[in-house]
């Protein structure tokens, strides 16, 4: 377990990450975590009073910045999505306690997709090619609706999604150009 205090910050003009909220994480943090790690690992802990689980730390490649206020410095950041930060009530500039551990507990998936995927061979096959953080995608946005005609249409849509081979950013923006 590892504890260190960092700052919450914000990409700007950034490609896809484009007004992330994120902390950086050292590199002497990131090998205490998962020695000789290049790629994305998942960690859990605690942002403040806040628990976390199966977050992924992203890594930013060898040079992580070029040094202006944008800039990851890190060789892993760790993004801060909204729901953490309504849990952490802080936004970018506020400090934040941070105590992590490697996370190597398996990703839990909506028993709801993968039932729908069970009768949907196609979107199966496409599906189990994703990583497992895009496969958590399709998982979250299915369980977070908030009743059941929504994540009927949610199941639906990533189905949908799946059966064309489009990943998650690719479906969300395809069911926006051609409601249904």
């Amino acid at each position: 377990m590892v504890s260190f205090t960092a700052t919450l910050r914000r990409f700007g003009a950034k490609g896809e990450k484009t007004g992330w909220t994120f902390i950086d994480i050292p590199a002497a943090v990131a090998e205490t975590l998962s020695p000789g790690q290049k790629t994305s690992f998942r960690v859990k802990g605690q942002l403040d009073a806040l628990p976390i689980r199966q977050v992924a730390l992203v890594p930013m490649g060898a040079s992580a910045g070029n040094g202006s206020d944008d800039d990851a410095t890190g060789p892993f950041i760790m993004a801060i999505n909204a729901t953490m930060r309504r849990g952490l009530r802080k936004e970018a500039g506020a400090t934040v306690q941070i105590v992590l551990q490697h996370d190597d507990a398996p990703l839990r998936l909506s028993s709801d997709l993968l039932a729908c995927l069970d009768d949907a061979p196609d979107a199966r096959a496409f599906f189990d090619t994703l990583t497992p953080g895009h496969q958590l995608y399709f998982s979250n946005w299915i369980d977070s609706a908030k009743t059941l005609p929504t994540k009927t249409k949610r199941l639906s849509q990533a189905i949908r999604g799946l059966s064309l081979k489009q990943g998650y950013s690719d479906m969300i923006r395809s069911a926006k150009n051609n409601p249904t």
